[in-house]
């Protein structure tokens, strides 16, 4: 063989031997190496894999990083603004300067040039699903890397950042379908202004918040707490950097912000070969932003779920309808002087208009909003210490909703009228609510009181009665009528028994137990069954033989002979 012929043949073997190692999966391109069209880069665990794709039934080319067990599974696209025609003819290199090219046919496609300089500049796949460029001779800081550039998916250990000082902004953006990974209209991304919560807008517009961060959690999301994951939230400057970690390495974790405007978090089943859903943002019908308008509470676990805070009512609106919210039943009296209402385990509302104190005590807070009347609530932003900081909201409230399993500690105070604070007063403004006890005890006496009264005019009027004779009627007693007569209408009372009853005692009937006292009597006329006592002898009386007038009679049941018996007749006179 001659030389050139040998010269050919090593080439072709090393060349061989290098599209061999791409294609089994090496985790590393160095210079001058180059990925095409169906070669790809696996992560050393062979979780991750990247390479160029074409999405759904789009013949468009992309540069895309995915899961090796589950391919239609996109994680990060390179090219998402940038797609080529196809895929044909495309490769991926990285140049001695560290600088990323995707080129065809001589013509730059894409380029990606890193922040820094590296004597020996390597790209690598990682198992995190990061995708690095890093100096060999030194791998423990990356030049470049894919998490800071997300697309529509956060890998664990990806930052959600939000600087307003320095612009730095990473946030997730939906494909646009599933056929072009091109931006779309939601963003799932964190704000930073005071104090920190993740929300997800359409085309700029408010879709969900979790509610502020509190020091502990994202404060109306306690109910979404996830157990596989912990949060690690790093401050800088008060700038709040999310980062959600697994428990447990074993655990693959992913969040997507879809097509759909939904949040998902997936987690891979224990075959590795499928997603299941553990978490949807918006959880619920109350998560959306504003469902209930301004000053209204949502709780998804009541009907209607919308209601109005205290001190406040619904418009005119038809039932359905709580775009507009609540207003004020009655206005403020900032001169006069104002209350608070306790409120506890809500989402905090909106920051749209706020004032923010770190240093300050809730008494201190409280105190700075009752000095200005454009305050409409205040709070602890957040718990640790026991709470710490004042917050103040200015204008209406809005989004607010009841949270379930939320810290006790979480508390807002809503500034009312003294008179809206009467009937339920936690922070004890304005004046003190009665207690029922005393209530009843008063109501009782006067009850007493005027029971008294109206027996004693009845008791004048008696004895009206009995100086100007029996016929007079301009004051009879009722109670001496019904002594004469007991119409078949008649309805004993108590409030008639007891009247009687201080009567009697004043009038002397039923002295000596001769008779019964008209109480007793209407009580065993109210009762069935009751049992009336012996009739005792009148005072006065005239008896009558009737004995030639009752005739003997046979008793037909027994057939005997009943004695005769004699009656007595009596002449009432009124004592």
């Amino acid at each position: 063989m001659s030389f050139p012929q040998f010269t050919l043949l090593l080439y072709a073997i090393i060349h061989a031997l290098t599209f061999l190692k791409f294609s089994l999966g090496a985790d590393t391109l160095f210079p001058d190496q180059k990925i095409v069209n169906g070669q790809t880069l696996i992560s050393q665990n062979q979780i991750f894999e990247m390479g160029f794709f074409s999405p759904g039934t789009s013949i468009k080319g992309f540069l895309g990083i995915w899961y090796k067990s589950t391919p239609g599974v996109v994680v990060w696209v390179a090219n998402r603004n940038n797609p080529m025609p196809d895929s044909q003819g495309v490769l991926l290199s990285i140049a001695r300067n560290g600088t990323l090219v995707i080129s065809r046919d001589g013509g730059i496609i894409w380029s990606l040039n890193s922040s820094g300089s590296a004597s020996h500049p390597i790209l690598q796949l990682l198992d995190t699903g990061n995708l690095v460029v890093m100096d060999n001779a030194n791998k423990s800081s990356y030049i470049w890397q894919s998490f800071d550039y997300p697309t529509d998916t956060r890998l664990p250990g990806m930052k959600m950042v939000d600087d307003p000082a320095t612009g730095e902004e990473k946030y997730l953006t939906s494909w646009r379908s599933p056929d072009d990974p091109s931006p779309g209209d939601f963003v799932y991304k964190i704000e930073n202004q005071g104090l920190a919560e993740m929300v997800i807008l359409r085309v700029g517009i408010k879709r969900y918040r979790t509610g502020p961060w509190n020091g502990l959690y994202m404060s109306g999301a306690a109910l979404r707490n996830q157990p596989f994951f912990k949060s690690n939230s790093v401050f800088k400057k008060d700038i709040l950097t999310y980062i959600l970690e697994p428990y447990s390495s074993s655990n693959i974790y992913r969040t997507t912000m879809e097509q759909s405007g939904f949040v998902r978090r997936y987690r891979m089943n224990e075959r590795r070969d499928d997603w299941n859903i553990v978490l949807t943002l918006p959880f619920d019908p109350c998560d959306y932003y504003a469902q209930c308008g301004p000053y209204g509470v949502c709780s998804s676990e009541k009907e209607p779920m919308c209601e109005c805070l205290k001190g406040f009512a619904k418009g005119g609106q038809r039932h359905w309808d709580w775009s507009k919210g609540c207003t004020r039943s009655m206005p403020l009296n900032c001169e006069d002087g104002d209350g608070f209402l306790e409120v506890k385990a809500v989402k905090f509302p909106d920051l749209l208009k706020f004032w923010l104190n770190t240093s300050m005590s809730l008494s201190e807070c409280r105190g700075e909003c009752l000095k200005n009347c454009n305050c409409t609530a205040y709070a602890n932003p957040y718990l640790t210490n026991g709470g710490s900081g004042c917050l103040m909201w200015f204008g209406d409230l809005i989004d607010i909703r009841e949270i379930r399993g939320v810290d006790s500690r979480q508390i807002m105070y809503i500034r009312l009228p003294v008179s809206e604070l009467e009937s339920d007063n936690n922070l004890g403004e304005g004046k003190k609510k009665k207690k029922p006890g005393k209530l009843i005890i008063i109501l009782a006496a006067a009850g007493v009181l005027v029971s008294c009264l109206i027996c004693l005019v009845m008791l004048n009027c008696q004895r009206r009665s009995m100086a100007y004779g029996a016929n007079d009627t301009a004051c009879v007693p009722w109670f001496v009528a019904q002594r004469l007569r007991m119409a078949p209408a008649f309805k004993p009372t108590p409030w008639r028994a007891f009247c009687m009853a201080v009567m009697e005692r004043k009038q002397g009937y039923g002295v000596n137990g001769r008779m019964p006292v008209m109480s007793s009597v209407l009580f065993m006329l109210a009762s069935e069954g009751a049992v009336l006592p012996e009739p005792k002898e009148p005072g006065f009386f005239m008896e009558t033989s009737s004995s030639s007038n009752v005739e003997d009679y046979v008793d037909i049941s027994t057939s005997k002979e009943s004695k005769k018996s004699s009656m007595t007749i009596t002449d009432l006179e009124l004592r």
